[in-house]
Order: structure tokens, then C-alpha cells, then sequence
């Protein structure tokens, strides 16, 4: 199986989120639930966007190598190792949400506080887990090239959505 299918979902799925994040708290308004999607959907289509990027150097890395079939072999051990420390990482952001959702709401602004504040500043650090884990999985360097370009591009979208859409005052 190829790691790429769940990779670029967990890419989507973060882009998503990213686009709501840049849109958070920058409008004062009890319903928003119409802005809240278009955000989340502005994420998407930019993060869309800005991970053809990883795709089109892994495809480049793999036609021009001289063995396809190891370097194959090699990008899918390193997308493996680079997906291990990313499920751990989505696993915590979901049980968060979902104690959010679940909890009462004194419950769910601390499963926010405790749980959802301190992942969303610790995603450099699980794209930085990532890349280890694509070289501890002997994926090489056309592994760790790719997760790298990936990993730039996920963070990339929430501030590219917030400069474009969401930068001025309200």
C-alpha cells in the first residue's frame, strides 16, 4: 500500500482546519457558521494548491531515477515512517476535538485550552517528527526531500488564507 492516499487526506484535512483557524477571531459575530465554511473551504482549496507541489518533486524524483523500482521502494518506507508520527499527532488533535464536542461546556473550553492550543503550536514539531521518522524508516534523502517540501506546505496555508482573506481589521 502506498502511503501517499492517507498523507495527502491528513494534508487536506489539516489545510481545512487551517483555513477556519486563520478566519477564527477575526469576526465578532455570534452566527458564522457560513463564514466558518467558507473558510474551512478556502483552506482546502489552498492547501490543494501548495501540495501539488510535494507531489509533482516526488513524481520528478521517481522518473529521473536511475532505479524506479528502489527509489519506489524507498519513497513508500519513508511515507510510512513519515505517516507514523502524523497519525499519533491527528489521534490527539481528534480525541480533543472530540472531548470538545462532547464535554459539557466548561469541560470542552478546558479540553480547548489544554488540548486543541497547545497541538495547534506543536504542529511544526510533528512535521519535524515526521521527517525523522521518513529517515528512520530508510527512506533517504528523496523521502525526506518530499516530507520536507509537504511539511512547508501545510504550515504555509493558514498564513497565506489570513494575508489574503482575513488580514485587514473587521
Amino acid at each position: 500500500m502506498t502511503p501517499a492516499v492517507p498523507l495527502a487526506l491528513l494534508g487536506l484535512v489539516d489545510a481545512t482546519f487551517s483555513g477556519f483557524r486563520a478566519y477564527a477571531g477575526s469576526d465578532a459575530r455570534i452566527r458564522k457558521n457560513r463564514a466558518n465554511a467558507r473558510a474551512a473551504l478556502r483552506g482546502l482549496a489552498v492547501g490543494a494548491v501548495l501540495l501539488l507541489v510535494p507531489a509533482l518533486v516526488g513524481t520528478l524524483v521517481l522518473l529521473t531515477a536511475p532505479d524506479q523500482r528502489d527509489t519506489y521502494a524507498a519513497l513508500t518506507a519513508g511515507g510510512l515512517g513519515y505517516l507514523i508520527p502524523l497519525t499519533v499527532y491527528a489521534t490527539a488533535v481528534l480525541l480533543s476535538l472530540a472531548a470538545y464536542f462532547a464535554l459539557p461546556f466548561r469541560a470542552s473550553t478546558l479540553a480547548m485550552v489544554i488540548g486543541l492550543g497547545p497541538l495547534t503550536l506543536l504542529r511544526p514539531l510533528a512535521i519535524a517528527a515526521a521527517c525523522v521518522g521518513a529517515i528512520l524508516n530508510r527512506g533517504g534523502w528523496p523521502a525526506l526531500l518530499i516530507g520536507m517540501i509537504a511539511g512547508a506546505a501545510v504550515l504555509c496555508v493558514e498564513p497565506t488564507v489570513h494575508r489574503r482573506w482575513y488580514g485587514h481589521v473587521r
